[in-house]
């Protein structure tokens, strides 16, 4: 136990329990349910309280269900969300500390990458024996908090005793390659591994500088050994919740950990998992990454669609996709604009996550502004478009009672993938050239025509073949609010280039990141945070926190 409905599972339950890479161990492997959506908006769609709300109406039909989300970034919690655990009759508990510092993972994972940063410069200062070139230093510094005047820095100022003088940045933490390597690592001897693999520098004579040689890797594993650990809480009704790891999904790889959807697998017979953001973020890096690591795909792909976004990407509200439009607005029928998005935006995420081979279901979740034409022309689209299945959910409002039609549909595409050998067709093979994988994601997931390289991209791809590490799998960091680099190009857009800025080396997890167009790993805070509305009263309860008033007095059961 870690706090009030707080609790790590035990690393002995972990092994006794936890389904093995492939799904193999532990009894017959449940069903993994992957809940994704369609390109965000400033509404909000609604993807982590599908992800509870349908684990709830499984456990109400009777079937051991479990959900496995991610942890919150206090990043976004005082920037814009203002708390990331879900809402309405479909949230985890308890959300305040879910919110704020948890379990201490990411404060792990922030000690434990820049505990690797100190030491790349201790190493410079003490002589250099490596031959670290400092202006080859890869690796950056972290902070679980958006600051914009860190994107670029010099460290190392003010004489000798401080250290060499160097460029330096910081990412948030959700983007640290030690948050992608503690979510994808299936065991503590994994993790040691990845850890030792991190590239964080070149040496005058152009050979990469790992954490191994640095001798910082077994430090790290110590600082992650109960960070790796699953944090286990429960939804409102009561159900089982695993809460674990906190990748983004626009600049890193978007999904909770390998190792809870391992034990949820183990125990229960359907375990529903969220990848961030819209299909094209999170769900093409659960296939091509994550699955990679876990060896084992989903069942079912259930996309999140509320009626004002398909509204918006239907051009109702002009062409900002960043910006709320009047309510006044949103509250007016417009059937034409949510048919047109629908026919667009959401057509092309479910086209693109039936490409896998894996039945995709349409989730509706019900707003009062919806008008009922806007919704039967919304689903009727999302059928054409070759959903499974295309259902409302009421989750928000009603809780497990409200996800009954979706569980329903959920089960049917379950048990239908199974009968026919768990298929599964990824957008390429798996030794394919970084470059092809790149090319491959921009024209078939996002509808681009070509890909421009810069001369810096270029440049890192031939030395990613020097060492070697050309066929690493691919992680997109792009804008989330369009299926390309810019974000008021809304709809599903086509014709247009995408450029790839540069490409950043994830040894460890095992991947490359590929950076397009302007997207900053390090976000800022928009002109009135979500903090300035956040404090304490004189007993220490929550001022301004986005916790819903039905969870404070949601008993623990």
């Amino acid at each position: 136990p870690r706090a009030e409905g707080v609790a790590k599972i035990r690393w002995a339950a972990v092994k006794a329990k936890g389904v093995q890479a492939g799904g193999a161990g532990a009894g017959a492997r449940g069903s993994l349910v992957l809940v994704t959506g369609v390109n965000p908006t400033p509404f909000g769609e609604g993807k982590t309280v599908t992800t509870i709300g349908l684990a709830q109406a499984l456990c109400r039909l009777g079937e051991r269900a479990c959900c496995a989300i991610r942890e919150p970034s206090m990043g976004p919690v005082f920037g814009v969300k203002g708390g990331a655990a879900g809402g309405g009759f479909s949230q985890v508990l308890p959300m305040d500390a879910i919110n704020l510092h948890f379990t201490g993972d990411l404060h792990a994972i922030t000690s434990a990458h820049n505990l690797l940063s100190s030491m790349v410069d201790n190493s410079l200062k003490q002589g250099n024996p490596l031959a670290i070139d400092p202006q080859r230093v890869f690796w950056p510094r972290v902070l679980d908090l958006n600051d914009r005047a860190l994107r670029q820095c010099v460290i190392g100022l003010g004489g000798p005793a401080n250290g060499t003088p160097r460029e330096d940045r910081f990412d948030i933490t959700a983007a640290s390659e030690v948050m992608a390597i503690l979510a994808l690592a299936t065991d503590y001897a994994d993790l040691k591994a990845r850890l030792r693999r991190i590239v964080v520098a070149q040496r005058t004579d152009g050979t990469p500088v790992t954490a191994e040689d640095l001798k910082a890797d077994g430090a790290m594993a110590l600082l992650l050994r109960d960070a790796l650990l699953p944090n286990f809480v429960q939804t409102y009704e009561g159900d089982p919740a695993v809460v674990h790891c906190g990748p983004f999904a626009n600049i890193a790889h978007g999904n909770s950990s390998v190792m809870a959807d391992r034990i949820a697998l183990g125990c229960a017979d359907y375990v529903v998992t969220e990848a961030g953001f819209g299909s094209d973020m999170g769900a093409e890096k659960f296939f091509h990454i994550k699955a990679a690591s876990s060896g084992m795909t989903p069942d079912c792909v259930v996309i999140t669609v509320t009626v004002r976004a398909m509204k918006l990407h239907g051009g109702a509200f002009g062409a900002a996709a960043g910006k709320r439009p009047n309510p006044e607005l949103v509250a007016q029928s417009n059937e034409a604009a949510a048919r047109q998005g629908a026919a667009t935006n959401l057509a092309r995420h479910v086209t693109n996550m039936a490409r896998f081979g894996v039945p995709v279901v349409v989730s509706l979740n019900r707003f009062p502004t919806d008008h009922q034409e806007e919704v039967d022309a919304l689903l009727d689209e999302a059928r054409k478009a070759g959903a499974t299945s295309a259902v409302v959910s009421r989750v928000h409002s009603e809780g497990g009672k409200g996800g009954a039609e979706l569980a329903t549909a959920v089960k049917e595409a379950c048990a239908s993938h199974k009968a026919a050998g768990r298929p599964y067709t990824p957008l390429f093979a798996p030794d394919a050239h970084v470059k092809a994988k790149v090319e491959a994601i921009a024209t078939t997931v996002y509808g681009a025509e070509k890909v421009e390289f810069s001369s810096k991209a270029v440049a890192q791809l031939k030395r990613l073949e020097r060492w070697g590490m050309e066929k690493l799998p691919v992680c997109m960091a792009k804008s989330q609010y369009s299926f390309s680099h810019d974000p008021n190009l809304l709809g599903a857009p086509t014709g247009f280039t995408l450029p790839v800025q540069e490409f950043r080396l994830n040894a460890g997890a095992g991947f490359v990141v590929a950076i397009l167009g302007s997207i900053m790993t390090m976000p800022g805070l928009p002109p009135t945070p979500a903090a300035v509305a956040m404090s304490i009263d004189d007993d220490g309860n929550l001022l301004g926190f986005s916790v819903d008033l039905c969870a404070r007095d949601a008993p623990y059961q």
